[in-house]
This record gives structure tokens, sequence and C-alpha cells, in this order.
């Protein structure tokens, strides 16, 4: 998840760079999403992961 939310970001910088600022927010706001999921996900699991016995 963090791999796709560093592509968007990428994406987003290259639209940015060239003009396509349209594009460019778009792709800013779903590597911003993409990016608070995997936080969420990283902390719960971090929290509520496996357990040594």
């Amino acid at each position: 998840m963090l791999h796709y939310a560093v592509v968007f970001l990428i994406i987003a910088l290259i639209a940015g760079f060239f003009g396509f600022f349209g594009i460019a927010g778009l792709a800013a706001e779903i590597a911003k999403i993409l990016f608070v999921v995997f936080l969420v996900l990283f902390v719960a699991s971090f929290f509520f992961g496996r357990k040594r016995p």
C-alpha cells in the first residue's frame, strides 16, 4: 500500500511539473488517502499483531 502511495505521489509531481494541475491534485489526494490507510493498518498490526508465547 505504501508503494502505491509513493507511485501516486510521483505521478502528482510529474503532472504538476508539466502543468496538468487537475490530474496532479487528484493523484496527490489519492496518495494522501493511501498513506493514511497505510498508517492506520501499520499501527493496528503493531498493537494487535502476533504475540510472543
